[in-house]
């Protein structure tokens, strides 16, 4: 079970999660999409959401900023927030403009709003959970993109929300969150994509 517990937060790392709604978008919608334009979006948002990051965490480790992956102490977390913020405005800006791919710019957004709204809570000495924002940010993404859709996708929605249960219990396990962090994260998440769903739904 412990093994388990810490194999689940590492797979649902929120630095996956950009990834995960980007790959969710091409896997539900019904219009055509072309090879070249998955892997025009694919390609350059994994390079910015994944590569970088690593890459940025071994920097920051190395100058003694951060210890963790998980960034569990406060003054920790603002730097990966920071990061992201900036690489989800590049994608914004540059892989996928408005009027572009509607659906899959208001999911980074919505992501953008989180993550900015996770850092004010941050200056407010409120630790809300990174990991739970992103559950949050893909349930509500699925159910949203299945009713704008009018695909039936119930099943991988009621396997997301087991994951996201163990996602919460994980973070509660190895005693990185309490379960008010874990609820305001999960709130952030999903109030940050409600937000903008009356731009594409």
């Amino acid at each position: 079970m412990r093994f388990l517990l810490y194999a689940v937060s590492y797979v649902f790392h929120p630095l996956f999660v950009p990834m995960g709604g980007t790959v969710a978008y091409f896997l539900i919608t019904p219009k055509f999409s072309s090879l070249e334009l998955q892997s025009g979006n694919i390609l350059p948002i994994f390079i910015l959401t994944v590569i970088i990051p690593i890459i940025f965490f071994f920097i920051l480790r190395n100058l003694g900023l951060i210890s963790s992956v998980f960034a569990l102490k406060l003054k920790e977390r603002k730097y990966p927030l920071y990061m992201s913020m900036v690489l989800h405005l590049m994608i914004l800006y540059k892989v996928i403009p408005l009027n572009y791919i509607n659906e899959l710019y208001y999911f980074f957004v919505g992501l953008l709003i989180g993550t900015f709204s996770t850092l004010l809570l941050l200056f407010a000495k409120v630790k809300a959970s990174i990991h739970l924002l992103g559950m949050g940010c893909i349930l509500t993404y699925l159910v949203a993109l299945s009713i704008h859709f009018e695909i039936n996708i119930t099943f991988a929605i009621a396997i997301f929300t087991l994951m996201t249960g163990l996602v919460a219990t994980s973070r509660i396990y190895m005693k990185a969150h309490s379960k008010m962090e874990l609820t305001i994260g999960f709130l952030v998440g999903c109030c940050s994509q409600l937000m903008v769903l009356k731009y594409w739904l």
